[in-house]
């Protein structure tokens, strides 16, 4: 028995289709972009800033300047020094920040390379670094300048870098410290560096040295060495002959180029002095930087920090918890710029000595603590 009950299939009978099909609607919501929840609070948040003047041409939403209500002791009152030695002494120490002991985001070698080049830098301090952490302009000039006179200090001029407050060329040494680099130097015989510390000696209050001191191939030896420096570079003012003279009483001096003896063709230098300046230099320009990415080019003392130090994960236990649930709590301390290129470079270190060459300076505001604002 077939199981077609009719025939309408077989029969060739087909329905027909309607003329008038209905076509799709056009949505009245079809022609408006459609945009995520989050996406419409963004613009909504940017456009409400740009509005109130918060965010332009690239600046952190600033709405309004710090409340400025008079000069800040934050620094001087933190730490109490007296003295410029306690103070050298303070100011050398500080540079750089201890290692993180767990979670530093540094091999071996490259934690090795922070430490040997830490420990080649020369130990010079800034003048313009004593006068920020001491606060006492004329009393510290004349305690320099006493120290100098008896040989507890060197004070060095560095061509070619600027002997004002703002310039690299003005630094300090403890004599002590020359000493024993002059000592734990293996590029000089021990005949020369007797020789060299007598004449250091003799030259107490200035760090021209003249031409007749060494022989040509002693003053190339403590050249290579980095004791020694040209003076070519430095301008004419800057040269102090009345304490070479003890050195050039041979020289006659009705000659009209007895001039030319008596300068100084050397000054006195450290070991590595350039790649302290090159760092201090590029680290004062950074934290202009960091400063200028605020609209008003100021900013609280703290945020500033925090731009400083990077976006670095803390001990905290906020923190902790985020990196036990696998979220993301901060970039580790070696892959940030402050360890990169400045090796650990303490933040407040850097605060002082820009303050010191006029390139910021520090004010209360009052309520959010000192703030820093670019000169």
């Amino acid at each position: 028995m077939p199981l077609r009950i009719t025939s309408a299939p077989v029969s060739g009978i087909k329905k027909r289709k309607s003329a008038t099909t209905p076509k799709n609607r056009a949505s009245p919501f079809a022609s408006h972009a459609r945009s995520k929840p989050s996406a419409r609070g963004n613009a909504q948040a940017k456009s409400s800033l740009q509005a109130e003047g918060g965010e332009d041409d690239g600046f952190m939403s600033d709405p309004e300047p710090l409340p400025d209500i008079g000069n800040s002791q934050y620094l001087t009152e933190s730490v109490k020094l007296s003295g410029v030695m306690q103070a050298m002494q303070h100011v050398k120490e500080s540079m750089f920040e201890e290692l993180p002991e767990r979670r530093a985001g540094m091999n071996s070698t490259r934690i090795a390379e922070v430490l040997n080049l830490r420990k080649s830098l020369p130990p010079l301090v800034s003048v313009a670094h004593i006068h920020t952490v001491l606060q006492a302009p004329t009393q510290v000039e004349r305690e320099i300048v006493s120290l100098v006179q008896s040989g507890q200090l060197k004070r060095l001029i560095v061509p070619g870098r600027g002997n004002g407050a703002a310039g690299l060329g003005d630094c300090l040494a403890m004599a002590s410290d020359l000493r024993d680099l002059v000592q734990m130097s293996s590029d000089l015989d021990q005949a020369l560096k007797d020789r060299f510390l007598g004449v250091l000696d003799g030259m107490s209050n200035t760090s021209a040295i003249p031409a007749l001191a060494f022989s040509r191939e002693e003053s190339a030896a403590l050249v290579r060495a980095g004791f020694l420096v040209t003076a070519s570079s430095l301008s004419k003012e800057a040269v102090n002959l009345t304490s070479v003279r003890a050195y050039s009483t041979e020289v006659d001096d009705t000659r009209q180029d007895s001039i030319q003896f008596r300068a100084p063709a050397f000054f006195l230098s450290l070991p590595n002095t350039g790649p302290y300046l090159r760092l201090l230099s590029s680290a004062r320009s950074h934290l202009l930087a960091l400063l200028k990415q605020s609209k008003y080019h100021e900013a609280p003392l703290t945020l500033l920090r925090d731009r400083w130090d990077g976006a670095v994960e803390s001990n905290r236990n906020f923190s902790v918890a985020k990196r036990i649930r696998g979220e993301f709590s901060g970039v580790l301390p070696g892959r940030t710029k402050k360890w990169k290129e400045f090796n650990g470079m303490g933040f407040r270190w850097i605060l002082e000595e820009a303050l010191g060459a006029g390139l910021v300076e520090i004010f209360d505001t009052g309520s959010v603590g000192p703030g820093i604002r670019c000169l």
